[in-house]
């Protein structure tokens, strides 16, 4: 007969009353539970048995078989206070591209800080002696044709069939644009070719088409790199997602005031005073199956120094 702890730590004193356990371990314990139990404690515990009545067999209910579960539908928001809207035809196309780019496209990123100051000055430049009127969009797309030009590994693409990398001499640049069905991406052809006044006369007239839908398809079709810039809503850095089968795609953000230290020269130890500067941060997304880390950061200093320098853009 085996007792439970309590009656034999009882058993074990003559008061019944056990101050202290004493943990005898895996041997001790099996030499306790195979000792008898003495005739003072076995005495009582057999009466208890005996008077204890059987208890009567209950009879088992049958299950069924099958249970149906009707879910329960919790609607927290009543269907007064919201709309469903059909998602338009280029919605249902966006969100199948990109949700294939995202999962099968291997992004990576890097980002850079540029100064803009310079291209401020030249912008005022431009319009007070020459009544001509750039944006700092129109310099980053040139820049970039410039830096692609130079780093032609960034402006490929990926065949996913034949598993190869394309790249093209034509800088062909994607210009995101919003309207009111969805973005849109029109093409500026040979963007490296072009003057600063005619990438914004050519990305206003392809904006203006793509708000009214009049693009053709083969204007926004295509293209060998994707800028998109989201300065002008007041947005200081993000990250874009690659427009397959391109490469890479530039996301922008807006300008921002900030205190730089002033530079040491390392020849004379002079040190210059903190000024203030007006940078943005660009994030290159790429395809790290036509671009890798090295070559991502070579493009992305050359961009830098196209920006950092914008008269070279007027070469």
């Amino acid at each position: 007969m085996v007792l439970s702890t309590a009656v034999r730590l009882a058993a074990s004193r003559p008061s019944g009353r056990a101050s202290l356990i004493n943990f005898l371990g895996k041997d001790g314990w099996a030499a306790r539970l195979s000792a008898s139990v003495p005739a003072a404690v076995a005495a009582p515990m057999a009466a208890l048995t005996a008077a204890a009545p059987a208890a009567p067999p209950t009879a088992t209910k049958p299950v069924a078989s099958s249970i149906n579960i009707v879910p329960e539908t919790v609607t927290t928001v009543p269907p007064s206070m919201y709309q469903d809207t059909p998602a338009s035809n280029m919605r249902k196309i966006i969100s199948r591209r990109l949700t294939e780019s995202k999962s099968t496209v291997p992004h990576f990123y890097t980002s850079i800080e540029i100064p803009l100051d310079n291209i401020l000055s030249l912008r005022k430049v431009l319009a007070k002696e020459f009544d001509t009127k750039v944006s700092v969009n129109d310099f980053i797309i040139k820049a970039s044709a410039l830096a692609l030009r130079d780093v032609p590994e960034v402006n490929g693409t990926f065949d996913a069939k034949t598993q190869s990398q394309r790249t093209f001499e034509s800088v062909d640049i994607s210009v995101a644009v919003a309207t009111p069905t969805g973005l849109i991406t029109p093409i500026v052809p040979s963007t490296q070719r072009l003057s600063l006044t005619d990438i914004s006369a050519k990305v206003k007239d392809l904006a203006t088409r793509a708000r009214d839908n009049k693009l053709a398809p083969e204007e926004f079709q295509g293209g060998t790199f994707t800028i998109s810039n989201l300065g002008m809503f007041g947005i200081t850095e993000f990250s874009a997602v690659i427009n397959p089968p391109q490469g890479a795609i530039l996301a922008v953000g807006g300008g921002e005031r900030k205190i730089v230290p002033g530079r040491v020269n390392i020849m004379t130890g002079e040190k210059e005073k903190p000024r203030i500067e007006t940078t943005m941060t660009a994030r290159l997304s790429a395809d790290r199956r036509v671009v890798d880390e090295a070559t991502a950061a070579v493009f992305m200093s050359t961009l830098k120094e196209y920006m950092s320098q914008p008269k070279l853009m007027m070469l």
